[in-house]
């Protein structure tokens, strides 16, 4: 039985523009419009606008609002100025990850959480059963739509659509204002590829005259609309996780290389297992890999070392567009996490050479 799937505001405009859609996490994306290299160089090399607003956005707020976060998230959220946002996860209560997400404080009392797509209504649950001080929470993800600005020109881009002085806001912090005459935008200087610009939180009725703005204002800087695909590999050279692949429900966020957004600082869900896990060290942890000889390595490829013993497998995979050779992401036993150690990545009937690298794949 196939499932309704979900419309972002924009999808009739993503198809003028010629995107080739696939179903993603429940909704209809835009995976390209031209090619995941093009698109990636784009925004690497100049600006491109991701449409994301696939992504769910759940606002909590009241006096036990913080409470709540700092029971259900791994981070310290007391760390939160108004205006300021933080990267966390969600554990669960078997050493897993229910979701990683950000966290804006948008008032003293109000916050908003930033979920993944595929996770908005197991999020939404899990928070729920874990609200025992009945916070007010309002789930906004299909009220939202959300627009990546992404590359080294998007603040000359976004600029001259806003009287905001964006070269002001610090990296993960965020403003709300005017751009493109549309009224309490939030402006965050966040993104996931690693090339600097901007996420605009903006309600679905002024989604598309922000879009094709945007559009207008990067013209001479060859803006383009760019698709999930190259989300993917911009997300992958700078090593970030993807929820799905690289966590979920089995990975701990210490294995995961996340031990900086886990602050033991607090009590929090699983945080005295988790704690344990710590001193007591984990048993494998997640690397970056290149490949030193050819092909491209996939989401569930297994790794061997040179002694031919399987020693983890790969989570996320693909050729990369910048260093123009497979990079990938895996789970190995912890001794064989160090940078330059040679692995062994099974393609196919094949056993390819790959080294260990130190994140990101890509320096600033």
């Amino acid at each position: 039985m196939d499932t309704e799937l979900i419309s972002i505001a924009l999808e009739a405009k993503h198809k003028e523009l010629g995107a080739k859609m696939v179903p993603f996490a429940g909704y209809l994306m835009p995976l390209q419009y031209t090619s995941v290299v093009q698109e990636h160089k784009t925004v690497r090399e100049g600006v491109g606008i991701f449409d994301v607003s696939h992504m769910g956005e759940f606002i909590l707020k009241g006096s036990k609002a913080l409470d709540l976060i700092q029971k259900i998230s791994s981070n310290d959220a007391t760390k939160l100025n108004v205006g300021s946002a933080q990267y966390s996860c969600m554990p669960n209560e078997k050493g897993g990850v229910v979701d990683d997400l950000i966290i804006y404080k948008l008032e003293e009392e109000e916050y908003l959480l930033v979920v993944n797509a595929s996770n908005i209504e197991k999020d939404w649950n899990w928070i729920q059963s874990h609200n025992t001080e009945n916070v007010e929470m309002i789930d906004r993800s299909n009220e939202i739509s959300l627009f990546a600005v992404q590359g080294p020109l998007a603040t000359k881009v976004l600029q001259q659509l806003t009287k905001v002085a964006l070269a002001d806001i610090p990296y993960y912090t965020f403003v709300i204002g005017e751009i493109a005459g549309i009224q309490n935008v939030i402006i965050s200087a966040t993104g996931y590829t690693g090339a600097g610009g901007f996420e605009l939180y903006v309600p679905n009725t002024g989604a598309e005259q922000l879009w094709n703005a945007i559009l207008d204002a990067g013209k001479e800087d060859n803006i383009q609309p760019i698709g999930l695909g190259a989300r993917d590999t911009l997300r992958l050279e700078m090593g970030f996780c993807l929820y799905g692949n690289d966590i979920d429900d089995t990975t701990s966020p210490l294995e995961a290389g996340l031990g900086w957004i886990t602050k033991f600082t607090k009590p929090f869900i699983n945080s005295k297992a988790l704690q344990q896990q710590k001193e007591e060290g984990v048993t494998r942890r997640l690397v970056g890999f290149e490949m030193i000889e050819k092909g491209i390595p996939r989401a569930g490829y297994q790794i061997y070392d040179e002694k031919d013993n399987l020693i983890g497998n790969v989570t996320s995979g693909s050729q990369s567009p910048m260093l123009e050779k497979g990079i990938g992401l895996g789970y190995v036993t912890i001794s064989h996490t160090k940078a330059d150690s040679s692995v062994f990545i099974q393609i196919r009937n094949k056993r390819v050479k790959a080294i260990v690298k130190k994140l990101p794949f890509i320096k600033k």
